[in-house]
């Protein structure tokens, strides 16, 4: 009959995602005892489970549902199409299990994926005397992604095993999600644990590293997308700020070299500083995420924090930089037929020749800020621009302010005031960098060598190096 009851009734509920609840009785009376009653002549001891829930008369068994909210197997598709695997480990039936995993889009028909129940995966991943193995495991977690009638031990098993694994040249990064107490051990030893705000414990919360407020799956998506999104702000200055500083240098070493002089002066070079530091890190770091960055696979742990590409672009935009700055130093006086501005005295009024050079580099720097904006070898650099209302307040007040500095700046900023022509000639030079990131795009990244990139290491490696240099 039991059987029955369960091929018939629990198993066909469980493959409908139900979870199954038996109601049953059983009468303790104290006068003659009928068919299915107890008698008794003293309180029977109810903290004896195992004799008074023995002899129960079945009344129903009651098949509840627990709705997949309508969200989240778009946000499972999200995190797959962002190269992150999602799998599901739960106390559940495993054809409970099996089914809500299909309905959220964790596995679909014809997948080769596994899905064990707890005693099964122990029995896989342990062996004679008890213990996990290592190699075990790393034949069943890559294609694991469902783990049902699992214990808390299972879960940080899973946890501990895929984080120690070698399959891969780069450690998979793993978080947890988890509500009750028992989930603690798995939560603080996963590299990114979510405890739910609103069903999760007091200790699921100081054992997690971030508390999702509404227990919605959703909310994970966001936070990988702000994850990707200030790891993206930070390359992104790194590439603007790195290009200027190269070109600064280099000019100020050629020039005290060549002219005993430096084209950009002293409060010249504070100026770009503050386009550098704080307008264009405001500028760039306020950008919004979008959903292109879940189109492509997270960054590695060891990745180079200066990719080959950003550097690719870097040096591009050095030279482009460059050689403008140089010929307007040393042909400019001839191709704009003004006074040169070489070897001046300290006494002598500002030149038009060493204005220009500052302009037109200013001018490059504003234009590369918009190419800064892109770090993956995009070629659009202004999708997205309007969408950032600080980004172009910001750049539009910058190139209003150099403006002024131009004209009415005089000595105070070494500057004399230039002509239209002159700064139609400036503003073309400085659009220049934009044709020129074009061309710095067409050149294909994977054929440069990879010692170009730089910062590679995973955190420990890099925590270390910081403790040995303090």
């Amino acid at each position: 009959m039991q059987d029955r009851l369960v091929k018939e009734v629990i198993e066909p509920m469980a493959s409908d995602g139900l979870r199954t609840i038996s109601v049953a009785f059983r009468d303790f009376v104290p006068t003659k005892a009928d068919i299915n009653q107890v008698h008794y002549e003293v309180e029977p001891n109810w903290e004896d489970e195992e004799n008074i829930i023995a002899n129960l008369t079945c009344l129903c068994v009651v098949g509840i549902e627990d709705p997949v909210r309508p969200e989240v197997p778009e946000a499972i598709r999200r995190c797959q199409r962002a190269g992150i695997t999602v799998r599901m480990v739960t106390g559940d039936n495993i054809n409970t299990a099996r089914s809500i995993s299909m309905k959220c889009g964790i596995i679909r028909p014809g997948d080769d994926f596994l899905i064990l129940e707890g005693k099964e995966f122990n029995r896989r991943i342990r062996d004679a005397s008890g213990e996990v193995q290592q190699h075990l495991l790393d034949k069943i977690w890559p294609r694991l992604r469902v783990l049902a009638r699992s214990s808390p031990t299972d879960k940080f098993t899973l946890v501990k095993g895929i984080i120690d694994s070698k399959l891969s040249v780069n450690r998979e990064v793993v978080a947890v999600t988890g509500d009750g107490t028992n989930d603690g051990p798995a939560l603080k030893k996963a590299d990114v644990g979510f405890a739910m705000g609103v069903a999760g414990t007091d200790v699921a919360k100081e054992a997690s590293d971030i508390i999702l407020t509404d227990d919605n799956f959703s909310s994970i998506v966001k936070a990988v997308m702000w994850g990707r999104n200030v790891y993206d702000s930070i390359a992104k200055f790194l590439q603007f700020q790195l290009t200027v500083n190269v070109v600064a240098v280099i000019v100020a070493f050629v020039g005290a070299c060549a002219i005993q002089d430096s084209p950009l002066k002293a409060v010249q070079m504070l100026w770009v500083n503050l386009i550098m530091d704080t307008l264009a890190s405001l500028a760039l770091a306020t950008e919004m995420p979008t959903s292109d960055l879940l189109v492509r696979k997270p960054y590695g742990r060891t990745k180079p924090l200066i990719s080959r590409t950003m550097m690719k672009n870097i040096l591009g935009h050095a030279c482009y930089q460059l050689i403008v700055v140089f010929l307007l130093l040393f042909l400019g006086p001839e191709i704009f037929d003004i006074d040169t501005g070489l070897h001046a005295k300290p006494t002598d009024p500002p030149s038009q020749h060493f204005t220009i050079i500052f302009n037109t580099f200013v001018m490059m720097t504003l234009f590369n800020e918009i190419n800064a904006r892109k770090i993956h070898g995009q070629r659009n650099v202004f999708s997205g621009i309007f969408g950032n209302p600080i980004f172009y307040v910001i750049w539009l007040a910058t190139a209003a302010l150099q403006v002024l500095i131009v004209q009415y700046g005089g000595q105070a900023f070494s500057t004399s005031e230039l002509t239209f022509d002159q700064w139609m000639w400036c503003t073309c030079l400085g659009c220049g960098v934009l044709v020129w990131g074009q061309l710095v795009t067409t050149i294909p990244t994977k054929r440069l060598p990879k010692c170009l990139s730089w910062g590679s290491g995973s955190p420990e490696e890099i925590a270390e190096i910081g403790r040995a240099h303090v």
